[in-house]
C-alpha cells in the first residue's frame, strides 16, 4: 500500500466497534477501513454512507447490488474491490459463474436483461469516455422507479469513490475470492 496504516490501538477508540465488526463478518479488518480511518470524520461519514446503500430495505437485491460492484471495481482495477466484492457476491448469490463471465457481460448468455441493463448503466457511469443516454435511462426505468434509480446511481458512485480511492493507494486483494480484476 502507498500509505500505511496504524496500529489498531492508535485509532479512536470509537472506531474500534467497527473494526471489530470488519473482524467478526470478514475475519480480518479491512485494510481500506483503517486508511479512511487514519481521518476518523472521513471513516464514520464513508461507514454511514456505505450502510444506507447496503441496506435491506433496497429496490435492488444484494447479489445484483454486490454483481454491481465487482464490475465498477473491474474498471476501476481496484484488486482489494474485487476481492471482497466478488466474495460478498459468491456469498449472496451462491455461485460464481456469473462473475467468471463479468468482463465479457454483453456476449454472456449468463445474464439476464435485467442485469444487462443495470451493468449498461453501470459502464455507462463508470467509464469517464461515456455519458449516460436516455435510451439507457428509459430501459432503467422498466425496472426501476425514481427513488430506485437514484439508490442505483448512488451505490454506482459510491463503488467508484471507493475503488478509485483504493486503487490510488495500492491496496492489495486480502484473499477473500479467486475472481480476477480483468479491465473490460
Amino acid at each position: 500500500m502507498r500509505i500505511s496504516a496504524k496500529k489498531l490501538q492508535d485509532y479512536p477508540l470509537y472506531l474500534r466497534p467497527f473494526f471489530w465488526n470488519q473482524n467478526r463478518k470478514y475475519g480480518m479488518v479491512l485494510k481500506p477501513a483503517l486508511l479512511w480511518a487514519r481521518i476518523p470524520r472521513l471513516f464514520t461519514t464513508v461507514a454511514l454512507l456505505f450502510g444506507a446503500l447496503d441496506s435491506r430495505k433496497s429496490a435492488i437485491t444484494p447479489s445484483l447490488r454486490s454483481m454491481i460492484t465487482v464490475r465498477v471495481s473491474q474498471i476501476n482495477w481496484c484488486e482489494f474491490c474485487v476481492d471482497v466484492n466478488s466474495y460478498m457476491y459468491a456469498k449472496r448469490a451462491g455461485e460464481e459463474s456469473k462473475l467468471e463471465a463479468l468482463s465479457e457481460w454483453r456476449e454472456s448468455p449468463l445474464f439476464d436483461e435485467h442485469e444487462k441493463v443495470v451493468l449498461e448503466y453501470v459502464d455507462a457511469i463508470t467509464f469517464s469516455d461515456r455519458q449516460v443516454t436516455d435510451a439507457e435511462m428509459e430501459e432503467l426505468r422498466k425496472y426501476y422507479d425514481e427513488d430506485g434509480i437514484v439508490e442505483l446511481t448512488g451505490l454506482i458512485a459510491f463503488q467508484n469513490m471507493s475503488s478509485k480511492f483504493n486503487s490510488a493507494l495500492d491496496v492489495p486483494s486480502q484473499g477473500f475470492c479467486r475472481i480476477s480484476s480483468k479491465k473490460t
